[in-house]
């Protein structure tokens, strides 16, 4: 029993000293803040409510995700360094159906897809990635907006940044 407690004790002397270097240490802090442009619709002939919606989606998701100090809509005077440009164009719309996705539910789908592009303000990309938002099933149609939003956000979370210069 006494050498139970023993090696016990060993164990959570030795978990407690690999700890130490980790003990007050605390996650780093967002470096970069990002500016949205706006939408490019680029060749693609999309509703505006839709460019608007995806706008307004990007900033609200980008803010969620506590990547950037700060998130910037386009020509915000109070945007400071070090600043990355978040750049996208929409690549393919398919504009689906409510009532379709209402009676079934291998029709009516909402699909955006676009190429979005973090750059520094003298316009070298940092991250670019094809990313895709849709809605199939329930919902109305600008939920793809919300849903590619999320998932252009959750794609530059993953993405590694560069060091801002100092």
């Amino acid at each position: 029993m006494k050498a139970n407690k023993t090696a016990w004790i060993a164990v959570l002397v030795t978990l407690a000293v690999s700890l130490l270097p980790l003990a007050g240490k605390t996650p780093a802090a967002p470096q970069w803040s990002v500016q949205v442009d706006p939408i490019d619709p680029g060749d693609v002939s999309i509703e505006p409510a839709f460019i608007a919606a995806i706008y307004e989606n990007l900033l609200v998701e980008l803010a969620k995700e506590k990547q950037f100090k700060q998130v910037f809509r386009s020509g915000d005077r109070n945007a400071t360094e070090p600043i990355l440009i978040l750049k996208t164009t929409v690549q393919k719309y398919s504009p689906g159906s409510e009532t379709k996705r209402a009676v079934t539910t291998v029709a009516g789908a909402t699909k955006l897809n676009v190429r979005s592009q973090l750059c520094t303000r003298d316009g070298k990309v940092v991250v670019e990635q094809i990313v895709n938002g849709n809605v199939r099933f329930l919902g109305g149609n600008l939920r793809a907006t919300h849903n590619l939003a999320h998932n252009v956000a959750g794609a530059m979370k993953r993405s590694t940044l560069p060091e801002p210069k100092g």
